[in-house]
């Protein structure tokens, strides 16, 4: 496997559930850490809501590996950050058999 150019500064983030003080929960996102990455655009599509239109794309976001279980290994339900751009993980595996880069599947969805 040739290395991959990790050359985007993503911010791994984590939801949290905090009180609202109502007797609910409101969701707010905990950095966890910050991960190099290449970035892969994959397929996309586009679906027509009631007032709005959203496109999603899936990528394949590239990182260095890390032992099951530590911080900083992304996983389902997280999101990486690339300022206002959110890639929502939907998916991690290890690109190689020796576990030093991680694919993390992502899809970024827009309105417009």
């Amino acid at each position: 496997m040739t290395a991959p150019q990790l050359n985007r500064k993503l911010i791994l983030e984590e939801p949290q559930r905090v009180p609202d003080g109502a007797g609910g929960h409101a969701l707010t996102w905990v950095v966890k850490g910050t991960l190099w990455a290449a970035v892969e655009a994959g397929s996309g599509r586009e679906r027509a809501g009631e007032s709005v239109t959203v496109s999603a794309v899936v990528y394949r976001i590239t990182v260095r590996g890390a032992s099951q279980g530590a911080p900083s290994r992304p996983k389902p339900e997280q999101r990486l950050r690339d300022g206002a751009r959110l890639f929502r993980i939907t998916a991690v595996a290890e690109a190689d058999a020796a576990g030093r880069y991680l694919t993390c599947f992502a899809t970024e969805e827009v309105l417009s």
